[in-house]
């Protein structure tokens, strides 16, 4: 049984007892919060979160702070600091909506007057000191500007007073009464907002007494009644300008409509006229067909007329050849005929003698006599004679041989006629 319960006190010693007095040695610094543990010495040691701080119990003090940031809005209703022409003081009311970023100081110096000034303070009396530092400050800030340098980012404000300035390296202290010159404005970044940089240099001393530093500022919005004027007069312009542009280019819409219709009128224009010459080009090239087309049938009808003459000719070659053929053979057997005649005459004449002949010669005398008479009356006969004969006997024998001629070439033709036909 001891032994037993000697191994219960062991294990209880080891896993309840030890824990507990280790844990309340070494506490847990969670993140985004700041330990500070005070010894009896006096001394502090600071833990910065995530973490563990080392504390004794009895003989230290503990004490967390937020390191997170504390964003503050910040809504300030002042006076500008502009003049008229004469030098005059003409403020203008201006609003300003801003937000301001603060948090503990880096350093433990800064560290400890944040725990002893800042959060010794109720919550609500912690925002509320912010926001009146702040608001503060920049209505001072407003003060020392003119309303065309609140409205104009990333640009050095110029001064407003030839007064003289208290001017440190990290804080600037303004009373509100009073106008200064900004010559700390001059030092700071160029892509800083003007009054963001005085609010930063005003406050940075306060903010400093109570252990905290400035972050960044970021202006909202800045209202006035100049600026909505400015702003309707702004929009008017642009309106205007918009209506002048809308106008330009409904104009150059106009212009470029008017310049496609004429030149689509150009081109219809000149389609037109090139239609019309393409059809005088065709009329002319019709033409032309025609007068091709009629050389052509013309010169058929000449080909046409030469062959049929041609063919005529021939025909008529032909025919004359036929003729001519028919002709001489006509000829042929005339000859051939009148030959035979001839032949059969002679062999009649032959065969009959003086007789034959003399028969034929009465037998043709009523068709020879009016010839022979005719003959004779015309006829002039002169005889000469030669061999001893009288001109009686020789113009009978003439006579004779005439009238046996006639009567021959009757004989002959009759003869021929009846075997022609």
């Amino acid at each position: 049984m001891e032994s037993i319960l000697l191994i219960v006190g062991v294990v209880f010693v080891v896993l309840i007892l030890i824990p507990t007095i280790v844990a309340s040695f070494l506490r847990n610094v969670e993140a985004g919060t700041i330990r500070l543990v005070s010894w009896t010495g006096g001394g502090t040691v600071i833990y910065r979160g995530p973490g563990k701080s080392k504390e004794i119990p009895l003989l230290t003090t503990g004490t967390t702070l937020s390191s997170k940031v504390i964003n503050v809005d910040l809504d300030i209703t002042d006076q500008t600091a502009d003049v008229d022409d004469n030098g005059h003081p003409q403020p203008i009311k201006v609003r300003v909506l801003a937000s301001a970023i603060v948090s503990v100081g880096e350093t433990d110096a800064m560290i400890k007057t944040a725990a002893n000034r800042f959060f010794a303070k109720p919550e609500p009396d912690q925002m509320s000191t912010i926001t009146d530092l702040l608001s503060s400050s920049g209505r001072r800030a407003i003060n020392l500007l003119t309303h065309d340098q609140l409205f104009s980012a990333k640009t050095v404000p110029r001064a407003v007073s030839s007064q003289s300035a208290d001017v440190g390296s990290t804080a600037v202290s303004v009373p509100a009464s009073s106008s200064m010159t900004i010559s700390a404005v001059q030092v700071a970044d160029d892509d800083d907002d003007p009054l963001a940089v005085i609010i930063r240099k005003a406050c940075s001393r306060e903010l400093t007494d109570l252990g905290l530093g400035f972050n960044s500022l970021n202006i909202k919005v800045v209202q006035s009644e100049v600026a909505d004027a400015r702003r309707r007069q702004s929009a008017a312009e642009a309106q205007a300008n918009a209506d002048i542009v809308s106008a330009q280019q409904a104009r150059r819409a106009k212009e470029a409509q008017l310049e496609a219709e004429r030149v689509i009128s150009d081109k219809q224009r000149e389609l037109e006229q090139t239609k019309a010459s393409n059809a005088a080009l065709i009329a002319q090239a019709e033409a032309l067909k025609q007068d091709a087309l009629a050389v052509q049938r013309t010169s058929e009808l000449e080909a046409t007329q030469i062959a049929q003459a041609r063919a005529d000719a021939e025909r008529v070659k032909i025919e004359a050849e036929a003729a001519a053929d028919a002709e001489a053979i006509r000829i042929t057997r005339v000859a051939t005929a009148n030959a035979e005649s001839i032949a059969k005459v002679n062999a009649a004449i032959q065969a009959g003698g003086e007789s034959y002949f003399r028969y034929r010669q009465i037998e043709l005398l009523p068709q020879v006599a009016p010839v022979i008479a005719s003959a004779l009356a015309e006829a002039r006969l002169i005889n000469i004679s030669s061999d001893g004969t009288s001109a009686a006997d020789r113009a009978t024998n003439n006579i004779t041989s005439v009238i046996q001629t006639v009567l021959a070439a009757q004989l002959v033709s009759r003869s021929g006629i009846g075997e022609s036909k």
